[in-house]
């Protein structure tokens, strides 16, 4: 097929991959199937949790395979690194980045942002102290937030209508795929330690950097950017209001979508629980199996990238068939879709008592697998409600304060289970075994804790009823 000539399409975002005609376009769709996924999420994945992997809290953990003992630093401390540090940045700048991408070039944006969080990966990977690793992730924070919306809008604008839930899917397939490869980087660390696993998964980063500069074509958002810059004629003073009506319609956009209704800010509780539940996992599960089953972290690392990439994918994808299902001859259809989050939240208790009381490996790794299979289906559902409740005007909003949902929930509770279970080993001489079951009795009420809370509120939504703000309703 002949390559488009982007420079020539006229960018209208009310258009999702349609006008640009036949020739050509399913080439551009395969690119961006082949460049954007494996750039915005393997390296964008595999760069901000492969820290979760590269430490080791157990006895016998040396400076070469261990960036804690390397670098003296805490559990508390490791918490931190795993979430607050990177949430800093990552929580704001996810409020101004979809704002940002609609008016910046993606292409340029997407690239910057791939090299840049590239960048701190080799650097994290030179580091020679704990602050130097913690401003690292911090930036690394900044970085990862202009990646999601970036790569939502393009995928968005160049799929055709009747292949957008393949996009859809294709990108949350991705974060698994990423959470497959960050668990393989314990084999990176047994051979290369972890300097030169940090190393390979910047080298990695900066080759996708390279190959999207030079593969992707031109975003068509930049020329019709440049064309109506020309037709206003801004000046500095014009430009200068237009930052401050820019900042005061993100405040006021995000206080109209939290204000929606209450089926929407119910949403926003259960889903803040919900990301607690799953970061705590994403963050401590690690640290526990190598201190629970030391002599198996080889086969842990391939096991767990099998449930993460193939459980995770399988999960997600039946759940946005089931609420679909679900949905289907309901007066509420959201209520309908509800369903599945309400019920895979309440299964997925039972289960994660189990992975962390098993009285084996392949046993823990069994329920470990069910756990993925039976909790990981509630983020597509969620997204379709929550963007069919709200002004269709404020769907990138919308999305924006759902990153941030998951910034604060999914990396507060993970930092303060760290600060707990550190402060419960300072308490006394404690060995290693002690020190895992301390981490899994902890682990154990956080998580089902989470898990019991997001259904609730799931629930709440589903029986609050779409009452949407009049504007909503005439764009639904």
């Amino acid at each position: 097929p002949t390559e488009l000539n982007m420079s020539k399409i006229k960018y209208d975002p009310q258009t999702r991959g349609g006008e640009t005609g036949k020739e050509g376009s399913e080439f551009t769709t395969l690119r961006y199937i082949s460049i954007i996924i494996p750039l915005l999420l393997l390296s964008n994945q595999w760069s901000r949790f492969s820290l979760t992997y590269l430490v080791n809290f157990s006895e016998d953990a040396t400076a070469f395979s261990a960036i804690n003992v390397d670098l003296n630093f805490s559990e508390a401390q490791y918490g931190a690194l795993a979430s607050v540090a990177f949430t800093a940045l990552f929580a704001i700048a996810s409020l101004f980045a979809g704002n940002f991408a609609d008016k910046s070039d993606r292409k340029l944006l997407t690239v910057g942002s791939c090299a840049l969080w590239s960048l701190l990966t080799f650097t994290t990977s030179i580091a020679t102290d704990y602050n130097q690793v913690l401003i690292s992730r911090i930036l690394m924070g900044l970085a990862c937030a202009f990646a999601t919306p970036s790569a939502y809008t393009l995928l968005r604008d160049f799929f055709p209508k009747e292949k957008a839930a393949l996009a859809s899917s294709l990108y949350g397939s991705g974060v698994y795929f990423g959470g497959a490869l960050s668990s393989l980087s314990i084999l990176l660390d047994e051979r290369l330690g972890w300097r030169g696993a940090f190393n390979t998964i910047a080298l990695y980063g900066f080759a996708c950097a390279a190959l999207a500069a030079f593969a992707l074509p031109k975003d068509p958002n930049s020329v019709n950017l440049a064309e109506n810059k020309l037709k206003k004629g801004d000046t500095v003073g014009e430009t200068s209001t237009t930052e401050k009506e820019k900042s005061s319609s993100i405040i006021s956009d995000s206080l109209s979508v939290l204000g929606s209704s209450r089926r929407v800010q119910y949403l926003f509780l259960a889903s803040f629980f919900r990301f607690s539940a799953g970061l705590c996992i994403g963050i401590w599960a690690a640290p526990y199996f190598r201190l629970a089953y030391p002599s198996d972290i080889s086969s842990y690392a391939v096991a767990n990238a099998l449930i993460v990439g193939l459980c995770g994918v399988t999960s997600g994808v039946l759940g946005g068939i089931l609420a679909d299902k679900a949905a289907e001859g309901k007066t509420d259809s959201n209520a309908g879709r509800l369903l599945v989050p309400i019920i895979g939240s309440l299964l997925a208790v039972p289960v994660w008592y189990m992975v962390v009381h098993s009285s084996s490996f392949v046993e823990a790794m069994t329920w470990l697998g069910v756990e993925y299979l039976v909790a990981e289906c509630w983020f597509g559902p969620v997204v379709a409600v929550l963007q069919s409740s709200v002004d269709k005007t404020k769907g990138g909003t919308a999305q924006g304060l759902f990153t941030l949902t998951g910034a604060l929930g999914g990396n507060l509770a993970p930092s303060i289970l760290g600060v707990v279970y550190s402060s419960m080993l300072n308490k006394g001489s404690v060995v290693q075994q002690e020190s895992f079951e301390i981490l899994g009795g902890l682990l154990g009420y956080v998580v089902c804790a989470g898990y019991l809370l997001a259904a609730l509120f799931f629930s709440l939504s589903a029986s609050a009823g779409d009452k949407v703000v009049e504007s909503a309703q005439k764009n639904q």
